[in-house]
């Protein structure tokens, strides 16, 4: 069995997409930051779908390199055949929607790092590693590219590797069309339509837009443009034609285009083609691979294409396997795909999982967001109350050692530097909102009226809101408190953040084995669906079941619970998580003042030192990592 389903060849930028629609380019204030290039979008698209898929490109040697290579990673990409050139940058696009026709689109490619690429950079043992190869017509467009490009084709034919080309003609990217063209998609070229076609004998598949096949053909008729290809390639010809569909051609092209195979189709509302037909390419890679017939490959395509026209950006749009059968099993609900909520809601949920890695680990979480409880002890001031929380964050750092499975849950207005250093450590990092103590519920002020400081918030952390709320509450306090919670998940969601929802019933009423449940019951209700559940310690089995049911009944993709601490001796944790660490859908624990509630007291009175508290906090977060981890094993030993 190969390593790999398909390694894609040729361009990688970093795409700047306008967030407002519908005015030009120049007027453009805000911009969301993507990976893109079309062989970079359709490796992660397929990779979303299931299949093995590596990247051949460069990117530079600096923070957009990076941030390319990394979220490669995020997506499940492999990441081997990416080269980090250190004489020159990543390429860079400026683009946006300004209604469903016009798309303003500049390249910043000026001897850019993708371009770079060379025959060196093609090992052998790569290409035979992947079942197929795709390469896309920019890398023809120049000699230094077009070697690496046809040494990896050269080699993947040797190694019986399929080969595939998306035609991508960008017209500017050949030299024929002027900077400010970037969204040009067709001009006439003699030398392009000769060089495509000195090297389509090669390939098994060749995809493209009618335009597209018209360059290849050197026609601008689709059916004589078709031949031409036909002529001097005996690949399978997919052409797409917009709203219309694609249609595949295996042998001879017919006099009407709509006598080649085609695909069910998906009449959806067009809000944003760039990038559509590499999210098509990523789903026709599904079926060709998976050897389902090209009906089959094309209905993938097509709904893939469909998903990736009716969102914002290019790859954050395409679907991940389990939203394209819940898509075809279901159907078209509403032509605005981006507004359908059941559909968004796995979208989110089944993509999300690439941030933080395996969703089967156990996480241990040091919490000190905790403000009035340092606020209230002797000796405390802000700048103290800052320079502890450095000293919480190295305890933590310490014991992670580098490792996935950590965190931290750190404030910002006391542990801002704290919660900044924490960024890019690989911990997991939830960030508190509420006020502290508030009931009813009460967000922190840097969130302003509208929630907008969300956008200001690094895109790892995690929001995290603690309720106090219980089944008995009275139902104006209820509905204040769930409002508060629903837009805040909202906002969350809208600028691209992880949720967390915190919910203590003891600290209102008495509680019984059905309480969290019910509570649960109500938030889904609202449409609320958290990321992340802290919960308190339960005691009995049957208060856990009754909890997981009602996660499970409604969200079965959520990532987990975490247990809090409530200050609770060591003793009484190790009891609550004998219980806890039963259950797969408990993920850990988030324990705070049982780790640094004496080492504060004694430090904010100068009665111990940095380093001694470093190390007593260390000390007992490690303790209590391992008293989980010994719970989970037994839990497991005994289930087996």
């Amino acid at each position: 069995m190969k390593a790999l389903d398909v390694i894609t060849i040729g361009r990688s930028s970093v795409d700047l997409y306008g967030l407002q629609v519908g005015g030009r380019l120049e007027d453009m204030g805000s911009f969301n930051k993507y990976i893109g290039g079309s062989p970079t979008n359709i490796a992660c698209g397929a990779a979303r779908l299931g299949l093995k898929a590596g990247l051949i490109t460069r990117v530079g040697d600096e923070h957009m390199g990076r941030f390319i290579r990394e979220q490669l990673q995020r997506e499940g990409v492999d990441v081997d055949g990416v080269v980090t050139d250190p004489q020159r940058l990543t390429a860079l696009v400026l683009l946006g929607i300004r209604d469903e026709d016009t798309f303003p689109l500049i390249f910043y490619r000026e001897n850019c790092a993708d371009m770079a690429l060379c025959e060196d950079d093609i090992r052998p043992d790569y290409i035979a590693s992947a079942r197929a190869i795709v390469v896309t017509g920019t890398h023809l467009s120049h000699l230094r590219t077009e070697a690496a490009v046809l040494k990896a084709l050269g080699l993947a034919r040797g190694a019986g590797v399929k080969t595939a080309l998306d035609i991508d003609y960008r017209p500017n990217l050949w030299g024929v069309a002027g900077h400010g063209d970037g969204e040009s998609r067709y001009i006439e070229s003699k030398q392009v339509t000769e060089k495509l076609q000195s090297a389509l004998h090669v390939f098994d598949l060749i995809v493209g837009t009618e335009e597209e096949f018209h360059i290849a053909g050197g026609s601008m008729d689709t059916v004589t443009a078709l031949r031409a290809v036909r002529g001097v390639s005996a690949a399978t010809l997919v052409c797409k034609r917009g709203a219309k569909g694609a249609v595949a051609f295996e042998a001879a092209i017919p006099d009407n285009l709509d006598d080649g195979v085609s695909g069910e189709g998906f009449p959806i509302e067009v809000f944003n083609v760039l990038g559509a037909g590499d999210g098509f390419f990523a789903g026709l890679l599904k079926g060709w691979l998976d050897a389902e017939g090209w009906p089959t490959a094309l209905k993938y395509a097509n709904a893939c294409g469909a998903f990736a026209v009716s969102r914002h950006g290019c790859t954050p749009a395409y679907p991940s396997l389990e939203e394209l059968e819940f898509f075809l099993k279901r159907g078209i609900e509403r032509p605005d795909l981006r507004n359908d909520q059941a559909l968004e809601q796995i979208h989110w949920s089944t993509n999300r999982h690439r941030n933080h890695g395996d969703d089967h680990m156990d996480y241990r979480i040091f919490a000190f967001d905790h403000r009035i409880q340092l606020e209230q002890m002797p000796g405390y001031s802000l700048e103290k109350g800052g320079a502890f929380k450095e000293l919480c964050l190295q305890a933590a750092v310490e014991v992670q050692a580098g490792r996935p499975g950590y965190g931290i849950l750190c404030d910002s207005r006391i542990g801002r530097k704290a919660l900044h250093a924490a960024s890019g450590t690989g911990l997991w990092i939830g960030r508190p909102c509420e006020w502290p103590g508030s009931r009813p519920l009460t967000l922190e002020p840097e969130l302003g009226s509208d929630y907008g400081g969300l956008g200001e918030w690094a895109r790892e952390n995690v929001v995290k809101v603690l309720c106090f709320c219980h089944p008995d509450d009275d139902a104006q306090i209820r509905a204040d408190q769930q409002a508060t919670v629903r837009r805040l998940f909202e906002a969350s969601r809208r600028n691209g953040l992880e949720f967390l929802l915190e919910i203590i019933p003891s600290k209102v009423a008495p509680v019984d084995d059905q309480t969290t449940a019910i509570l649960i019951q109500q938030f889904y209700d609202l449409g609320v669906f958290p990321d992340w559940w802290k919960l308190e310690p339960m005691t009995t089995a049957a208060a856990w079941t009754n909890t997981i049911r009602a996660i499970e009944k409604n969200d079965r993709y959520t990532r987990g619970i975490v247990v809090l601490g409530l200050d609770a001796p060591e003793a009484e944790l190790a009891a609550s998580f004998e219980v806890a660490a039963g259950f797969d859908l408990v993920k850990g624990f988030a324990v705070g003042r049982t780790i640094f509630g004496d080492v504060a007291r004694a430090w904010m009175k100068d009665e111990m030192q940095d380093a001694a508290a470093v190390e007593e906090m260390a000390k007992r977060y490690r303790r209590l990592c391992s008293i989980w981890d010994a719970a989970r094993v037994a839990a497991q030993e005994k289930a087996a």
